[in-house]
């Protein structure tokens, strides 16, 4: 995407066009001052309110198109405070399903991106009505397992809690294999994650046979399930517990929110203390069954990750060791990493990602102290497909001002939507797929020393690298 400078004047020229008796409305008030007609300050003014016109124009797509993000942007005070693992994403809401489905877990074997092809240019969409319209919403294949049966003693304490019909035929035991579908969905962009990470919430219908079993996949409890949105909950004593990435436990409070027809969050926490007392009882006991006995947190991602890995089949920026401005680095220029706290769904879209309402946290390059920034962001699909293993973004400071814009080809390779790596001047392949640390050190590097590369590959055989080659070396010891 091009800097806000080039979108700038690219929408000045745009707008101009497209208002083209403004300038016209110019030559014709030369032309009536010349011949000393008196109605040529009418012209006049006519010309220089369209030109403030085009130039409001341009300056709000461009900074649409290209946002900067300054302390202007600070949060105002909210009612919850972000915690330093915190991470909400209010989703679009999915069907509710029928009374009697079942609410149970899927896991993604394998995810393939059937169709995504908005029509029209790389402006902004806005709906009125239709919060995940199906032009930008992807279709994507999922080959789901489907787990039937919950685990060992869930069922008696199911009934305990008042979920009849849930419970039955489970006895305490477990079908762990449940039954396998493939079928094609719309996926959410901010839910994507979900498919990457490979576990699912899904609502199964009662009637018809199981392999033909109607699935309805929640995405925002999918989010959930898959640890991309973080989850806290505090019990009647103020005591607060983590349930974020303990799939059991959340499958459990998702069945007793479902019940109670639906139960709001502040941020990422559950406040028990502001339930009734029938729904916070059942909350109760299932955080006093995890402290009695401790679930393991499930891994950041599924094994077979590769079978879901949509990333490259889908749009947004390339991850790449970034372009530098000489003159952006001669005059201090730094790159700064932030953190998302928080994505917003909204009601426009862009074709390479959604436009959405963020909260990040910033440390700036200049060690004064972090601030929390929200801001409207297009967030690129491909990052929104690996949330739920990283949160963090890579900012450009403008030394002439103190603002930051978001770098998504260098926050995507911070992320690892691309294997990255370094070429030695002896031909060597130095992997640095996992290392972030390493990575964010390398494009530091780079851009002190206004060095563009923009591939996610450090070739230190070319020419321009000669300089740096040894220092690149020196920053991956243990591998070089």
């Amino acid at each position: 995407m091009r800097g806000y400078t080039g979108a700038m004047f690219g929408y000045l020229a745009f707008a101009t066009l497209c208002c083209l008796p403004v300038p016209v409305a110019f030559v014709v008030a030369y032309t009536a001052w010349s011949e000393g007609e008196d109605w040529a300050w009418t012209a006049l003014v006519f010309a220089l309110a369209g030109s403030v016109l085009i130039v409001a124009t341009a300056h709000r797509y461009a900074r649409n198109q290209h946002p900067r993000i300054t302390r202007r942007d600070l949060v105002k005070e909210e009612g919850f405070s972000y915690g330093e693992e915190t991470f909400v994403v209010w989703a679009p809401r999915s069907p509710k399903g029928s009374p009697g489905a079942r609410l149970v877990r899927a896991d993604v074997l394998e995810a393939s991106l059937a169709q995504y092809g908005p029509e029209g240019g790389a402006g902004f969409t806005t709906y009125g009505d239709d919060h995940t319209p199906d032009e930008f919403t992807p279709l994507v294949r999922l080959k789901l397992r489907v787990h039937e049966a919950r685990e060992a003693g869930e069922a008696g304490e199911a009934g305990e809690a008042g979920e009849a019909g849930e419970a039955e035929g489970t006895k305490g035991t477990a079908d762990s294999a449940g039954f396998e579908l493939t079928d094609d969905w719309r996926v959410p962009s901010v839910c994507l994650s979900a498919v990457t990470a490979g576990r699912l919430a899904v609502l199964v219908e009662p009637d018809g046979p199981r392999t033909r079993a109607k699935v309805t996949p929640l995405w925002p409890g999918s989010a959930l399930l898959a640890g991309t949105r973080t989850c806290r909950v505090v019990d009647l004593e103020g005591r607060l517990s983590d349930a974020t990435r303990r799939p059991d436990r959340l499958l459990r409070q998702m069945r007793i929110s479902r019940s109670a027809g639906g139960i709001a969050m502040t941020g990422d926490t559950v406040d028990l203390r502001h339930l009734d007392a029938p729904t916070a009882a059942r909350y109760t006991a299932v955080a006093e069954r995890d402290r009695a006995f401790p679930e393991a947190r499930a891994p950041v991602t599924e094994p077979g990750e590769e079978s879901r890995w949509l990333v490259d089949s889908l749009p947004g920026e390339r991850a790449a060791f970034g372009h530098v401005g000489r003159r952006w680095s001669r005059r201090g220029g730094a790159l700064v990493r932030a953190r998302f706290l928080e994505m917003h769904a909204t009601y426009t879209f862009q074709n390479h990602g959604p436009v959405l309402d963020t909260v990040m946290r910033i440390q700036p390059a200049d060690g004064t102290p972090r601030f929390d920034a929200a801001r409207r962001l297009t967030v690129p699909m491909n990052y929104l497909a690996v949330l739920h293993r990283t949160r963090e973004v890579v900012l450009v400071a403008h030394p002439d001002d103190g603002s930051y814009a978001v770098d998504w080809a260098r926050t995507n390779l911070l992320a690892g939507t691309t294997a990255a790596g370094v070429i030695a001047p002896d031909g060597r392949e130095l992997p640095l797929t996992g290392r972030p640390d390493v990575i964010w050190s390398l494009m530091n590097l780079l851009a002190a020393h206004g060095v563009a590369n923009p591939t996610p590959v450090l070739d230190l055989r070319l020419p321009r690298m000669s300089a740096l080659a040894r220092v690149v070396l020196d920053t991956v010891p243990e591998m070089a």
